[in-house]
């Protein structure tokens, strides 16, 4: 429960668990989901055992990060919420894909970008769209990579200003 690597120390959200890092199979897995709307057996089993730690094991509710509705017509399908149903659907918690909402079309490829122009990037890009949904509960926010946690961070801001209590952030993997 207390183990912190530092680096999410000025993050809003209030502890943050990855499966591993972006490398591998891992980067594997995300790049496949990316592709397909489908979770693996064997990623799904991975990282329910992370959402089954303290603390994020406090969580009352799951919410994927959302993609722009332009974003997800050109894909297809939300690849956070393809993740995050099946996690719901394992551990048994409560699934709400309505309530954080992507208000602004972001760039698609951040890859360049340092810490600071991705936190600028992802600035009044999310709202929540039904703060009685997220009022007074401990929200595991699930995505499939943190990079440096800048889009992670900009959706807590907005889910605890909206009465979240807590906001946990679960990824498949993270940047090195």
């Amino acid at each position: 429960e207390q183990i912190r690597c530092r680096h999410c120390d000025d993050e809003l959200f209030t502890a943050a668990r990855s499966g591993g890092y972006y490398a591998g199979a891992l980067r594997a897995s995300v790049l496949a989901l990316k592709r397909q709307p489908e979770v693996s057996g064997r990623l799904l089993e991975l990282i329910t055992v992370v959402a089954s730690a303290a603390p994020l094991n406090t969580a009352t509710l799951i919410l994927p990060v959302p993609l722009h509705l332009e974003r997800e017509r050109e894909r297809g399908f939300n690849q956070a919420a393809a993740l995050a149903s099946a996690i719901a659907q394992k551990i048994s918690l409560p699934l709400n894909e309505t309530s954080l909402v992507r208000v602004k079309h972001t760039a698609r490829h951040r890859a360049e970008m340092d810490a600071r122009a991705r936190r600028e990037s992802v600035e009044k890009v999310f709202e929540v769209a039904h703060p009685r949904r997220v009022r007074e509960r401990a929200i595991l926010l699930v995505d499939d990579v943190m990079t440096t946690g800048a889009t992670l961070s900009a959706c807590a801001r907005v889910l605890l200003a909206a009465g979240a209590t807590q906001v946990f952030a679960l990824t498949i993997a993270r940047a090195k």
